[in-house]
């Protein structure tokens, strides 16, 4: 990896930690390059969640659906601050990417981490979570989602 590239992704890490997030793709950050990272751990206050996800630098990933069954999540970005949006994406994907040495790597991902994949690598794309909110009253500023959907159960009653 080129010394430009360990700054960019040391940059990365540096702003998803300030910004609280589980995960930050380049476009987010006007680099048009297909690399993302994703941490997940207890540190995080912007979600409370029983998993964990050591640090991942991910380039050039591919993600295959193994199980299309929708699993729905109230998902946020740091390129769309103070909202949060109800989306359903497939439960279960493997991953195939190229970590920070240019190792060729598989994963496989499930609820929670396989949505944080397709929400990063949605950027790659160009494409946000907020065009695959399909009930426009699962949008909300975070204040409302708060107030009015945290504790509510999911449409498909789960």
């Amino acid at each position: 990896m080129s010394d430009e590239t360990k700054r960019l992704v040391i940059d990365m890490v540096e702003t998803m930690h300030e910004y609280t997030g589980v995960g930050l793709a380049a476009p987010q950050i006007h680099e048009p390059i297909n690399l993302c990272v994703i941490e997940i751990d207890d540190s995080n206050g912007r979600y409370e969640l029983d998993i964990a996800q050591p640090l991942l630098v991910i380039f050039n990933a591919k993600i295959s659906v193994l199980d299309e069954t929708p699993f729905g999540f109230w998902e946020g970005c740091l390129s769309v601050p103070g909202l949060r949006g109800y989306v359903e994406r497939p439960r279960k994907i493997r991953v195939d990417y190229l970590d920070h040495t240019a190792t060729a790597r598989s994963l496989t991902a499930e609820d929670f981490l396989a949505t944080v994949f397709q929400h990063e690598l949605d950027h790659i794309r160009g494409q946000l979570y907020v065009d695959k909110v399909k009930d426009r009253t699962r949008f909300a500023f975070i204040e409302e989602f708060q107030r009015y959907h945290m504790d509510a159960p999911a449409p498909d009653g789960k």
